[in-house]
This record gives structure tokens, C-alpha cells and sequence, in this order.
């Protein structure tokens, strides 16, 4: 059956089309291109039991040795968000984020002793991207525990297929698995790209439905492989436990130039990663 609403959405789209040429080259031309912040790319680090918070699982540490616990690997990969655009400094960003959020999970201290991390990210990225540097990055020593992937916003801009960006998710997804030995694969969703301050009426609109589309995409490519997950943005609600329930504006989840995550947004986004991935791996316990 022909569905209406599509029909008149690409009907306008047709009709807008000058419009949203005209609007995308003046965003291209007038927005601030913000550096990659000077960030780690890799690092080793120390994990101590906190037998403080009260939770079984961290009192538990005390009664395993050293030697029975394990090497966490984390890898994050992807475009200029996991390389934190849009912040000063590494501890802002998202892997400056994550890792003390990862040191503040229970489970994350109880069961592992240290966590070896690695950054491969890059402004501008598309999935096409992401896929070519993983084959071009070399087999790691030992699989990896955790790959966390930002990727879709360039896809979008780019104007990527849906048929071409379905097909290059699941080769990530196959060369995350063969190649790297990925235990838990974890896609962000893509960010609200309608709500973006960059973007002007209605090209937003525009931009924001392939977004979604993109998105509804990947949720369904995650949703058939074990062991791949979609993690959808929680902002709202971490924004509320964070700030006494008071309502932070959207422009707030923006870095300056209207498009990038903000130091805020990397704090939200890090935290609901912790949390998830101490849930994934404790449900492999």
C-alpha cells in the first residue's frame, strides 16, 4: 500500500530542494570548524576496589587475588565526536570521560584489575571511513572487551544511502568480530541532528529525518547480531539526576559551533556508556 506521507514528504523535499542546497552551503561556509582537542589516544590504567560504596560486588574484590582478575580492553572508534569536537582538553572529551566513569562502577572494579583503552577516531568520519581504518589497523594482542562506535552524523551529511549504509554497518560489525575478537559491540545513537542550533529552518528537518532514518536503521542492524548493542541518548534523563531537575536548554547539549556534542553532552554520553557496559559484562558473569 502507498503510504501518503511519504509521498508528500519527498514531494516537498523536491520542491525545497534549491532551498536546502542554498542553506546547507552557507552552514558549510559559516560554521566554526573546531579542532580535534589535544587528547590521549591510548592508555593503561590502574583499577582499585572502592569497598566504600557498600555494594556486594565491590566488597566481593577483597576476596579475589590479583590473579584472578582480568584485563578490561576498550576500544572507541569512530568520527569527530569520539574524538572529542567541540571540547578543550582530553578530560573533557569522551574517552577523558569514560574511563573515571568506568572507575566508578562497582562491577567494573571488582572484577578487573586494570583497563587498556585505545582511541581511533577521526573528524569527518563516515561508516566507509570507520570500516577502511579497521582493516588497515592491526590485529590486537588480545580480543577486545569492548568497541564503542560514534558514527552516522557524516553518513548523513554526506547523503549516504540507506542500502550502502545498512551494508557497511554490518561489515563493521564483521570485522569487529573476526578481526578484533569483540565481545560487546556498542553503537551510540546517531545525535538529534534536527535540534542542532547550526542547522536553520527547514534544512534541519531535512537533515534531522535522514538522521532517524539512519538511525531506525541501525537499531535494526544491531538488533539481529548477539552481542551488538544500540544505546540510545539518555541525555534528558542524566541531564535531570545531574542538575536537581532542573531543565537544561538544548543549545546547552551543543559545543560553540552549533553542531558538536558540548562538555556537558560528553559527561551525559560517558556516564550512560559506564553504566551500560558494566551491565553487559556482568550479565556475561
Amino acid at each position: 500500500m502507498v503510504n501518503n506521507s511519504k509521498i508528500k514528504a519527498a514531494a516537498k523535499d523536491v520542491l525545497l530542494a534549491p532551498l536546502y542546497l542554498n542553506q546547507g552551503h552557507k552552514v558549510k561556509r559559516d560554521t566554526v570548524r573546531l579542532p580535534e582537542p589535544d587528547v590521549e589516544r591510548a592508555g593503561h590504567i590502574k583499577l582499585t576496589p572502592n569497598l566504600d560504596e557498600g555494594h556486594s560486588s565491590a566488597k566481593s574484590a577483597a576476596a579475589h587475588s590479583d590473579a584472578t582478575k582480568q584485563t578490561l580492553s576498550l576500544m572507541i572508534v569512530g568520527d569527530s565526536a569520539a574524538a572529542g569536537v567541540g571540547t578543550l582538553t582530553q578530560q573533557e572529551a569522551l574517552a577523558g570521560r569514560l574511563i573515571p566513569a568506568l572507575q566508578q562502577q562497582p562491577f567494573i572494579t571488582a572484577h578487573f584489575d586494570e583497563i587498556i583503552w585505545t582511541l581511533q577516531a577521526t573528524t569527518g568520519h563516515t561508516s566507509f571511513d570507520i570500516l577502511r581504518r579497521l582493516y588497515i589497523l592491526p590485529t590486537p594482542s588480545q580480543p577486545v572487551d569492548v568497541m564503542v562506535l560514534s558514527v552516522g552524523a557524516n553518513d548523513t551529511t554526506a547523503n549516504v544511502s540507506e542500502g550502502k549504509w545498512q551494508q557497511q554497518l554490518e561489515q563493521i560489525i564483521a570485522i569487529a568480530k573476526r578481526k578484533f575478537g569483540v565481545r560487546e559491540l556498542i553503537f551510540s545513537s546517531l545525535p538529534p541532528m534536527a535540534r542542532m542550533p547550526a542547522l536553520p529552518k527547514p534544512l534541519n528537518g531535512f537533515v534531522g529525518a535522514k538522521s532517524d532514518r539512519l538511525d531506525q536503521i541501525l537499531q535494526q542492524v544491531c538488533a539481529a547480531h548477539n552481542d551488538v548493542h544500540y544505546m540510545p541518548a539518555d541525555f534528558e534523563r542524566l541531564a535531570q539526576e545531574h542538575s536537581n531537575g532542573v531543565p537544561i536548554e538544548a543549545k546547552a547539549m551543543f559545543a560553540s559551533d552549533g553542531f558538536h556534542p558540548s562538555s556537558l553532552t560528553y559527561r551525559f554520553w560517558a556516564q550512560q556508556l559506564s553504566e551500560l557496559i558494566s551491565q553487559l559484562l556482568k550479565a556475561r558473569c
